[in-house]
């Protein structure tokens, strides 16, 4: 699949539910209205769906929510997906989860063939983990790190920069995930969906980061790639590696490579955008995947140049309505 700008896509990421157990500040207010659990693909579905990209060229599939380990018996479709690795296009099916279920499910997805997750952790302050994540226990995430990686899952941990309140905790985070021999990965908070709070106040640009960061760090260019927005650098005094999705500061549009496809079966050609295709009713329209192809030929065909993220400070409103739980992270 070729968009109109020349991009390869070869990357899916696949929400299966727009649920989560946590309610963390920057991503969702705290009392959510969800989907109803009627209006979610089956997980066949979303296997045929997920199979119907590797047919047309993905070979990258990241499985995301909502928090992807609440949906209930989401380990068959790991299982079903990871069966296809290396017999198709597919290379690998990946996770990002906050880590809530992974002492459960770790030594699963690894028999279902995953080899690498991403696992969310703002802060290893177990209050300040609580504010952040309104309904998390860090211990109870901390036991799942651990129980993924004796699991030998490969492991990165994404950390969203919030000003104010994990700041001063940044080198510290990377300094604790460098000596586990985890990658470590600093985002900026995404204007999706409406918040209890202000997203102005949270801004924290990774540039700024970076070059405190750079103070006491040599932090050495590195061509390192996962095939996701992230872009690296080597910390020499650690030996890790240090990645920083910018979709404010810095954009990384010109080499997207990826779609997201939700739990409803719609599909987003660009995170940052709200054109949307339905591939709900081609999916079910026939038995085989025909019209399906031609749906995603045509969304891809609309896919553009790229997003118009910005923190609107006189208006305090996202770019975007929908939350970050629905498209996946």
């Amino acid at each position: 699949m070729i968009d109109p700008f020349g991009r390869h896509i070869t990357y899916l990421r696949l929400s299966v539910t727009d649920r989560c157990d946590f309610r963390c500040v920057y991503c969702m207010s705290e009392h959510m209205s969800f989907l109803p659990k009627a209006e979610l693909l089956t997980l066949e579905e979303l296997e045929r769906l997920s199979m119907a990209f590797v047919d047309k060229g993905v070979e990258r599939l990241r499985i995301t929510g909502g928090e992807p380990l609440v949906r209930r018996n989401v380990i068959s479709l790991f299982d079903r997906l990871g069966a296809q690795i290396g017999k198709s296009n597919l290379k690998e099916v990946t996770l990002t989860t906050n880590g809530s279920q992974l002492a459960r499910f770790a030594r699963e997805l690894v028999s279902a063939g995953v080899k690498r997750i991403n696992i969310s952790l703002d802060t290893r302050d177990a209050a300040k983990f609580r504010d952040i994540t309104r309904w998390g226990d860090l211990p109870k995430v901390l036991d799942g790190i651990d129980a993924a990686d004796a699991a030998g899952l490969k492991i990165k941990i994404n950390t969203v920069a919030l000003k104010g309140v994990n700041e001063d905790e940044i080198a510290d985070l990377m300094l604790w995930a460098h000596g586990r021999g985890f990658d470590f990965t600093l985002i900026e908070t995404m204007p999706l969906g409406e918040i209890d709070g202000d997203r102005v106040e949270q801004y924290l640009p990774l540039s700024l980061v970076r070059a405190r960061l750079a103070r006491d760090y040599t932090l050495e260019d590195s061509d390192y790639r996962t095939g996701g927005p992230a872009r690296y650098v080597r910390v020499a005094e650690t030996g890790g590696r240090l990645g920083f999705i910018t979709p404010l500061t810095h954009n990384f549009c010109e080499s997207c490579n990826r779609v997201r496809l939700t739990c409803t079966g719609t599909l987003y050609m660009c995170l940052g955008q709200s054109d949307a295709a339905d591939l709900r009713t081609p999916l079910r329209a026939a038995s085989d995947d025909a019209v399906l192809a031609q749906a995603i030929d045509a969304a891809i065909a609309r896919k553009p140049k790229g997003h118009d993220f910005i923190i609107d400070r006189r208006h305090n409103a996202p770019a975007l309505e929908r939350h970050m739980s629905l498209t996946g992270g």
